[in-house]
C-alpha cells in the first residue's frame, strides 16, 4: 500500500504529541479552578480525579510528594484551584494536569445543586425503599428509553444480548438533554408502565466514550 511507508506507531504518536505539549511553556504552569469529581485517593498515595465546570472536564493527577504537602483532604464535590503543567499519558493517549500545588475554593456549586436536588427528593419520599421494586436478574423484555440517533442503544444490544440471547429489546425514543426533555422521558416512562411493555426499563445517555445507564 503506497501509505504504508508514511505510518507511524500509536506510541509514536503519542510521543509527539507529548513532545509538542511539552514544548508550550503557557501549558507548563497553569492554574485551574474547578470541581472535584471521581476522587480517588490512592494506596500509593498518588491522588485521582477529574476537575469539571458546567461544560467540561479534564483529568488530573498529583503525586504523592505533593499531596503529602496538603493541609487539606479532597473529596468529591469540592471546589478548588490547582496549579501544575499539562502533559500527556502516553499509554492512554490522553492529556491530563500533573498538578503540584491545591487550594480550597469552597464547595463546588453543581454538587450544592446536587445536594439540594436530591434532598428535595428525599422528602417527597421518592427514595423511600417501600416503593422500589427489584429488579428481574433475567428480564425477558427490556424497555430502552433513549434518544433514537444515538449510539448508547447499540451498547445496550450488544452487552444485554451477550448476556442474555433470548431477551426481546423494546426502544422508546426520547429526548435525553434539552429544554423539555424531562417532561418527555417522564411520559415515556409513565406510557411504558400503563401498557406493561416490559419487565425494566433502561434510561440512556450516551456521550463518547462515557455512558449514562440507569435502570427503572
Amino acid at each position: 500500500m503506497e501509505y504504508a511507508n508514511l505510518a507511524v506507531t500509536v506510541s509514536d504518536l503519542n510521543k509527539y504529541i507529548k513532545d509538542k505539549i511539552s514544548e508550550d511553556e503557557a501549558l507548563s504552569n497553569v492554574i485551574v479552578k474547578g470541581e472535584i469529581s471521581n476522587f480517588k485517593n490512592h494506596y500509593t498515595g498518588h491522588m485521582y480525579f477529574t476537575l469539571k465546570d458546567e461544560k467540561s472536564l479534564i483529568k488530573c493527577i498529583m503525586f504523592k510528594t505533593y499531596a503529602e504537602k496538603l493541609t487539606f483532604m479532597p473529596k468529591d464535590g469540592m471546589k478548588v484551584m490547582v496549579f501544575g503543567g499539562v502533559s500527556v499519558f502516553e499509554r492512554d493517549g490522553i492529556y491530563q494536569i500533573y498538578v503540584r500545588a491545591m487550594q480550597e475554593d469552597g464547595l463546588g456549586d453543581l454538587y450544592t445543586k446536587y445536594q439540594e436536588l436530591k434532598n428535595r427528593l428525599e422528602k417527597e419520599g421518592l427514595f423511600d425503599e417501600t416503593h422500589k421494586k427489584k429488579i428481574p436478574v433475567m428480564p425477558k423484555v427490556i424497555g430502552v428509553l433513549t434518544s433514537k440517533t444515538g449510539s448508547v442503544i447499540r451498547d445496550i444490544i450488544n452487552v444485554s444480548t451477550r448476556r442474555n440471547p433470548n431477551v426481546y429489546i423494546k426502544l422508546l425514543p426520547v429526548p435525553v438533554q434539552g429544554e423539555g426533555a424531562a417532561e418527555k422521558i417522564a411520559d415515556g416512562i409513565h406510557y411504558m408502565n400503563k401498557n406493561k411493555l416490559a419487565d425494566v426499563l433502561i434510561l440512556a445517555r450516551g456521550r463518547g466514550k462515557y455512558r449514562r445507564f440507569m435502570a427503572i
